[in-house]
């Protein structure tokens, strides 16, 4: 948590100041749905655009500083956004349910015991039937620049089983300030079932 807090204290390589365009090309394409959760929202980049959109719209990060920032951009631009301090292993705090999720970044960054931990607080703020979106770097993007732990297929559909259908994943690009790097990602969409996630 330090690690990200002190981060957000300047511009980290994944602030890039405008939200992911895999999520932009989403909601253009009317898949982001309702009220959405955004994840790790960051500074809140995407979180705004898609209030912005018409979305009533919560993001939640655990770096103090990021929400800071983020309720900042909001109230600069004249956006509506419920931005709160919180963790994605505790999201029944929030009190709150959503139809759609978006994760840009956040699945990469946790331990392997924390994965299922996170699927079970997904389920527990998704509606059924809502809608996972899930952006993450994926096995093909090389490692000799550092970044986050890289993730296969495999990985995503082996924490979201039970309780989950995931309908697709594909190549796609998660963009950083670093040059050079090519931020070769998995976009997932991943649909919450009626049956209880285990």
């Amino acid at each position: 948590m330090d690690f990200f807090n002190r981060a957000y204290e300047g511009r980290p390589l994944w602030e890039t100041d405008r939200p992911q365009p895999e999520f932009v090309r989403l909601e253009e394409d009317g898949a982001i749905v309702g009220r959405v959760l955004d994840v790790g929202c960051g500074t809140g980049e995407t979180a705004i655009f898609l209030a912005r959109r018409g979305h009533v719209v919560w993001g939640i990060d655990f770096a103090e500083n990021a929400i800071r920032r983020a309720e900042r951009k909001a109230e600069e631009r004249g956006v509506a956004v419920t931005f709160r301090v919180e963790s994605a292993l505790a999201l029944d705090r929030l009190g709150a349910t959503f139809d759609t999720v978006v994760d840009c970044g956040l699945f990469h960054v946790f331990l392997d015991p924390h994965r299922p931990l996170y699927a079970e607080n997904l389920a527990k703020t998704l509606v059924p039937g809502g809608r996972l979106f899930l952006l993450c770097f994926s096995e093909e993007e090389p490692a000799d620049w550092g970044g986050p732990r890289r993730v296969s297929q495999a990985e995503i559909r082996a924490v979201f089983r039970a309780g989950w259908r995931v309908r697709w994943i594909r190549p796609a690009r998660y963009e950083v300030t670093l040059p050079g790097v090519q931020g070769r990602a998995w976009l997932a969409e991943i649909d919450r079932t009626s049956e209880t996630a285990r």
